[in-house]
């Protein structure tokens, strides 16, 4: 791997040197080990308006530590903004650009060692892939979460302003209440405040052992997250001088401790998509086979919204990431010899970690339920698998069978979710959504909320091609695999046919003949979109989700 010292040393490389110096940098710091700071800093992403700030205590930290810090940018879109219409096409999409140009520019550039600032849904996992590609000494810091919202007597977060959309919509609130919803559910800068996406990511990289304590939960509004970036910067200088490197901290046995953590926490269903993705990249498999296995034995202890009325500052108080962890050493649920970011191992890192509060971290031996998070569902209607975050699924929607209302879109399903034609028992099934049928599988946050807020989600299901944000509560199932547009069988599926889905026993079916299945899959002839651009050969690219949605893969 090329690196700074053979771009800026030596009477052949003045001209280099030349270009540095254009840069206003010393001669001290050209001799120094340069460290790359990725900024997903914009003006558009909530949780991102205060990167500026991280960047600048990475860099002083850096600096401090002896290395010259030197930033370059990565995009990011705000899944909440981009929602509901074609934006989210280009949510997913993203993750596999954010990885490509961070490639590009660190081996332009030769850089010794980097620290990702990232903080939203796609920019996390796409640094994560960059990170295992490029194998240079890296650490995490993100822009933190949001604290939570406040309405009335209780606390709110983005969840709640999607199904208040669903209570306007079948008159329960009116447009001034609705109005107070907007001004009041997201009350900070930083990642929205539930278990959604960004913050399970965040939350993860710790538990992959790529980011100090805190990275996932300490609010973006406190003054220690400022503290977090500078060690950060102080961090991958040392692990700079001890030569460690992501591949000998994302290990098999690192993302097992990912997963587990995930089951126990009760993340986003999307980290189904980011974490084999990143293994991918990191030479590990892994796959949806192993998730129920993981989820059979992992208590999930955690509840934060959209499952429960905790949030991310709880879990800060809590004890964080590591507190979870350390409940799940009890059973010998993690493997503690794993390196991290720290130098140290998980073992050592957890040594003196304290439970804070059991309301919010429940213990092991009273788990809200002795099973994971997130459930993976297979069946005729599924093949290769389709995936439910179990932990906010209503107890009474768990096992359920009813008729299947069948919509070629998001947008043809939200037009009759708000014109009233779904009814309690009904299954809604959107197709043509996934990686290459939407192309960019977009979230249905709206439909979802729109479902809970007029209050079917204890009676109405919904399964798609496409997937969920972190926000979805609800007996909603996605990544439904083969996808509408590669030929699966969710593509055949008949106005009136009978679904059943059974979450306990990981069960998705069509109660429909074998034989008529296959009648209908001979005569299938997906549909087809005309693209252009990046979507268009995105589309060309991509693997199934039941894969990691992976580009090339």
């Amino acid at each position: 791997m090329l690196n700074s010292a053979a771009i800026t040393q030596g009477p052949q490389n003045a001209t280099h040197r030349s270009l540095y110096h254009a840069l206003g940098l010393t001669t001290e710091e050209v001799s120094r080990p340069l460290v790359g700071v990725v900024s997903s800093y914009n003006e558009i992403v909530p949780g991102h308006m205060n990167l500026d700030k991280i960047v600048d205590a990475v860099k002083l930290g850096v600096a401090m530590a002896g290395g010259t810090p030197i930033v370059f940018p990565a995009i990011a879109v705000c899944d909440g903004i981009a929602m509901g219409h074609q934006g989210m096409k280009y949510s997913l999409v993203t993750r596999d650009l954010i990885a490509d140009s961070t490639e590009a520019m660190v081996l332009a550039h030769g850089f010794d060692a980097l620290v990702m600032v990232p903080n939203c849904d796609k920019n996390v996992p796409g640094l994560l892939m960059a990170a295992a590609r490029l194998n240079i000494p890296t650490v995490f810091v993100s822009g933190g979460p949001m604290l939570a919202g406040h309405v009335g007597d209780g606390k709110t977060s983005l969840s709640s302003m999607f199904e208040a959309v669903g209570k306007f919509n079948a008159g329960k609130i009116n447009e001034e209440e609705l109005e107070d919803y907007a001004r009041r559910v997201c009350p900070t800068c930083g990642s929205c405040s539930g278990m959604y996406t960004a913050n399970s990511m965040n939350c993860l990289t710790e538990a992959l052992g790529m980011g100090l304590r805190g990275n996932g939960t300490v609010p973006a509004v406190y003054s220690a997250r400022i503290e977090l970036a500078k060690h950060a910067g102080m961090a991958v200088m040392e692990m700079l001088r001890r030569d460690i490197k992501p591949r000998d901290i994302m290990t098999e046995k690192a993302f097992k401790n990912a997963l587990t953590v995930d089951m126990a926490l009760g993340c986003s269903t999307n980290s189904m998509l980011h974490l084999p993705a990143i293994a991918h990249e990191a030479g590990v498999e892994l796959n949806l086979d192993i998730a129920n296995a993981m989820s059979e034995k992992t208590p999930n202890l955690c509840h934060l919204a959209p499952a429960g009325r905790t949030y991310m500052e709880d879990l800060e108080e809590a004890g964080g990431v590591w507190a979870v962890m350390k409940e799940l050493t009890k059973l010998d649920l993690i493997h503690t010899d794993c390196m991290t970011v720290t130098g140290k191992t998980v073992g050592e890192n957890l040594e003196h970690v304290v439970n804070r509060d059991t309301s919010v971290i429940r213990t092991v031996e009273e788990p809200y339920s002795h099973t994971g998070g997130i459930a993976v569902l297979k069946g005729n209607l599924a093949p290769d698998g389709g995936v439910v975050k179990r932990s906010a699924v209503a107890p009474e929607m768990l096992v359920h069978e009813g008729p299947a209302r069948v919509f070629d879109s998001e947008e043809e399903a939200q037009t009759a979710i708000n014109a009233g034609k779904i009814c309690p028992g009904d299954v809604v099934v959107i197709r043509y959504e996934g990686p290459k049928g939407g192309p960019g599988m977009r979230e249905m946050l709206n439909p979802t909320s729109s479902i809970m807020g007029m209050g079917l989600g204890s009676s109405v299901a919904l399964i798609t091609d496409g997937r969920f944000s972190g926000a979805t509560r609800g007996a909603c199932i996605g990544h439904v695999s083969p996808e509408a547009a590669s030929g699966g069988v969710i593509g055949v599926v008949q106005e009136g046919d009978i679904i059943s889905i059974d979450i306990p026993a990981n069960k998705l079916e069509l109660k429909v003949p074998q034989e008529e299945i296959d009648r209908r899959l001979t005569a299938f002839v997906p549909k087809t979109k005309e693209l252009s651009g990046y979507l268009k050969r995105y589309a060309a690219m991509v693997s199934s989700g039941a894969t990691g949605a992976i580009v090339n893969k």
